[in-house]
């Protein structure tokens, strides 16, 4: 008879990493402190402090974070409860995926059935909602039932964004649905007041009547919002992550003080709310700022005495317009898909993609195309869509969320404490706030601590325009909104402008190994202002055409060599000569260098060229 087979033995449990020490905060400062002092930081530098950030809410982003940096308590709480940090605005909590909304405005001259065109081909290709900009600055609200001609709207949610003429939007949406027999109740979507954001961006007067209004001829149409709190309009002004949310959170309790008057329960009046914010490719904070912006609302509804289901802040994320970029625009496809990808993970309800030529005007079939399948791949491929807060339980993660929520509601109050939002924004208040934040970032940008791929580093001077339909000339507000390469990119539009591209003369000293690395620093910095680079010994310098040199060698090959080159230099005509490196040497004008005010340096070196 064959052996009987031996008894299962149990399996053996399996310890990750368990043939390797386990590492101490202790190791890793140690180590970290060997290559700083290698770096040249010195032996005594503290290597978390030097390696520590802060954020434009003054929040330290630390290089190394544990258990002991969770917040106290369950700050976080479950998914679909309490205060709804984790996502899921539902008690089950199902990983349902997100809504897919694009963007339709038209152009300067919108064109009804090609919008149609437009919105038909999203939603036959992956779109699942629709955002429609009506009035001024976008499509006519008489071209509504045009646009959304054979758009199935008891099946595809329809955003509004008309502005001024919001009330006149919704009832036409509303008289569309009745035409064709769709009942006010199967309607899902938003009819998009926002007056405070209107009025932030145009300075029109902020009607919050159109909110009774709204409350009034929508009652039946309970599965529409009532109201967007559009915190792009200050994010794209200029607000960091904290100010955005506790702006927001401000307007929104306006607007639920707006309902209430009207009539609305508290409840129902925050079911009212859509909270739209921006997701930019700065992926942990982007997350970190939808989570926190549910717990500063939840907090806000828990205070008004809301059910506590009915406390979850319904999100749209956008990925920012600030962000974009209309040189090197093909650069934007990874900006807007880091944050498409930490909207998801941030557990945002809908969100929008931007397409990459948003900057530029009216987007191509193309950039739309690109746009959905960004969010299709990470919704579908990559299942985003499968999990709920894939973030959740990150040491970096919670800490940044705590610390945001904290920075916003610090803002929130302030605002409260100045009159309410409308009073704060005609009053300078929120102005006053982003002008501080604004000076920051462009001074990081000035300098290029933030870098811009493609327009501040690594600028490429041919590349060939993408010319789009440009969108209608924005109406002046108190808070218009900025890119943030816009700088640069006017740099780049004087050196185009000119008959003949002006450039600058890189006089190398020595031998490649020497000179080809601060050669290349300084073409790089050049560049980024549309200028080209001519490279060459110093005895060249006469037949490049410029009267701008730059010399480019090793601390000391300048040691021996930088004066008389620069006297040869100015011999030969140069009427200003940069050095790349520090030091100060007879002839040479000034110098650049990593951390340099790069802007500075385009300035004066195209006053120089005579490019105007």
């Amino acid at each position: 008879m064959p052996d009987e087979p031996a008894d299962p033995q149990p399996p053996r449990a399996l310890a990750l990493a368990a043939d390797f020490p386990t590492p101490t905060r202790d190791d890793w400062r140690a180590l970290v402190a060997a290559v700083l002092a290698k770096s040249g930081a010195g032996a005594d530098v503290d290597p978390e402090a030097a390696l520590t950030s802060t954020t434009y809410d003054g929040i330290a982003i630390k290089p190394l974070y544990t258990a002991d940096d969770l917040p106290a308590g369950d700050a976080a709480g479950l998914p679909g409860r309490p205060p709804f940090v984790r996502g899921a605005t539902t008690a089950d909590a199902t990983a349902a995926g997100w809504d897919v909304r694009t963007r339709h405005a038209g152009s300067a001259q919108p064109d009804a059935d090609r919008t149609n065109a437009a919105v038909l081909n999203d939603l036959e290709t992956g779109a699942t909602s629709v955002w429609l900009v009506l009035g001024a600055q976008g499509i006519a609200v008489d071209d509504l039932p045009a646009v959304l001609a054979d758009v199935y709207l008891d099946l595809a949610p329809v955003v509004l964004d008309a502005g001024a003429d919001t009330v006149a939007a919704a009832s036409a949406l509303l008289a569309l649905a009745e035409r064709r027999g769709v009942a006010a109740a199967d309607l899902r979507g938003s009819f998009g007041a926002d007056p405070i954001g209107l009025r932030a961006r145009t300075g029109a007067d902020a009607e919050l009547g159109m909110l009774r209004t709204l409350a009034e001829q929508g009652g039946a149409a309970a599965g529409m919002c009532l109201a967007t709190v559009d915190g792009t309009v200050y994010h794209d002004a200029g607000a960091s992550d904290a100010q955005e949310i506790g702006i927001a959170t401000a307007v929104g309790v306006a607007y639920l003080r707006a309902l209430t008057e009207a009539g609305l329960d508290v409840d129902a009046a925050l079911a009212a709310l859509e909270f739209r914010l921006a997701v930019t490719a700065e992926q942990f904070p982007a997350i970190a700022k939808l989570r926190a912006a549910r717990r500063v609302w939840d907090r806000v509804a828990e205070l008004c005495g809301a059910s506590a289901e009915r406390r979850g802040q319904r999100q749209h994320a956008v990925t920012s317009a600030a962000m974009l970029t209309r040189r090197d625009p093909w650069v934007n496809l990874l900006r807007t898909t880091i944050g498409c990808f930490a909207a998801a993970v941030g557990g945002a309800d809908a969100v929008t993609v931007l397409p990459f030529d948003h900057a530029l005007g009216a987007p191509d079939d193309f950039g739309r195309r690109i746009a959905r399948n960004t969010q299709s791949v990470l919704h579908d491929e990559s299942s985003l869509a499968r999990v709920v807060d894939p973030a959740g339980g990150s040491w970096f993660v919670e800490s940044l969320t705590d610390q945001l929520a904290e920075a916003a509601w610090a803002v929130f109050a302030g605002i409260e404490r100045a009159g309410g939002a409308l009073a704060a924004l005609d009053d300078g208040t929120v102005e006053g706030l982003l002008a501080d934040t604004r000076a920051g970032r462009d001074d990081d940008i000035a300098h290029r601590r933030a870098p811009i791929t493609g327009v501040s580093e690594f600028a490429h001077v041919d590349e060939a325009p993408v010319e789009r339909t440009p969108w209608p000339p924005a109406a002046g507000g108190p808070l218009p909104p900025r890119r943030y390469a816009e700088p640069f990119e006017a740099l780049r539009d004087r050196a185009d402008a000119q008959a003949e591209r002006p450039a600058v003369f890189l006089a190398t000293l020595g031998p490649p190994a020497v000179h080809s690395a601060r050669a290349g620093f300084a073409a790089n910095l050049f560049q980024a202002g549309g200028l080209a680079c001519v490279t060459g010994p110093v005895e060249e310098f006469a037949d490049a055409g410029t009267t701008v040199a730059c010399l480019c060698s090793s601390d000391k090959t300048y040691a021996d060599e930088a004066e008389v080159a620069a006297k040869a230099l100015r011999d030969a005509g140069a009427t200003q000569v940069w050095l790349a490196g520090k030091g100060e040497y007879e002839g040479v004008d000034d110098t650049l260098f990593a951390g340099c005010d790069a802007l500075a340096v385009l300035r004066r070196t195209h006053d120089e060229l005579g490019v105007s």
